[in-house]
């Protein structure tokens, strides 16, 4: 700490030498651990960074044209803003889990958990527009979103289709899927959705983790004040 490394740092550092430390006791190279009794200093907890519904506009008029994996794109987009679905359930969706009918999918999420999410009406469309196309590329299994080879989209490609279509879109700000997660979560708050409505579609086992989205509104409020108030 004197040194003047970051929090981040340190908490990196220590966790390195517990498990060299766990290690050494479990070899009998030492015969205490030294590390029991350190504490390690507290994270600051930082507020994601969300999109503007405008950006979030630009951004899923991004991939312009009839070409399949535009199609696909648009509905990944959708799809990813309309549930606030992990990056990694987004890829492991298959056609069984969605029912257009009653607009719904449902999603395994952390620990094997369930839950039915809502999909909206655009998603709904987008999807049965991506379905529509999907047979041309000879998908070799069931999962919604393929590749142009017709194999399950990983989540790296995922990642790098959405950074590639940020770009496309104008948007400055580093885009990534958890960061239309985060935006859905915090836009359904700042239109009066209930806390814990979102909890319960973010699939997240505790309250507190869905509260630091009440942070992102605030902090949100705060700015718009600032900047239109005219005593901001």
């Amino acid at each position: 700490m004197r040194s003047g490394a970051s929090t981040n740092s340190i908490v990196r550092q220590l966790s390195s030498l517990r498990q060299f430390f766990q290690w050494a006791l479990r070899e009998r190279r030492i015969d205490a651990d030294p590390m029991l009794d350190l504490d390690a200093p507290r994270r600051p907890r930082s507020l994601p960074g969300t999109l503007t519904p405008r950006e979030v506009a630009s951004l899923l008029a991004a991939p312009g044209t009839d070409q399949p994996l535009d199609v696909r794109d648009r509905a990944l987009l959708e799809t990813l803003y309309a549930t606030g679905m992990r990056v990694s359930e987004l890829a492991s969706v298959t056609l069984p889990r969605m029912n257009l009918a009653q607009g719904v999918i449902r999603v395994t999420g952390k620990g094997g958990r369930e839950r039915l999410v809502p999909l909206g009406e655009s998603a709904c469309e987008a999807i049965d527009r991506w379905l529509s196309v999907r047979k041309r590329i000879a998908p070799s299994g069931e999962w919604l979103f393929v590749s142009r080879t017709g194999r399950q989209l990983s989540r790296q490609a995922i990642w790098a289709r959405i950074r590639q279509l940020a770009i496309r879109a104008g948007i400055a700000s580093p885009v990534h899927p958890h960061r239309l997660r985060h935006s859905f979560a915090t836009h359904l708050l700042d239109n009066g959705a209930d806390l814990r409505v979102v909890q319960i579609l973010l699939g997240h086992a505790d309250l507190s983790t869905t509260q630091i989205y009440t942070h992102v509104s605030r902090a949100r409020l705060k700015a718009l004040h600032r900047d239109h108030h005219p005593r901001g």
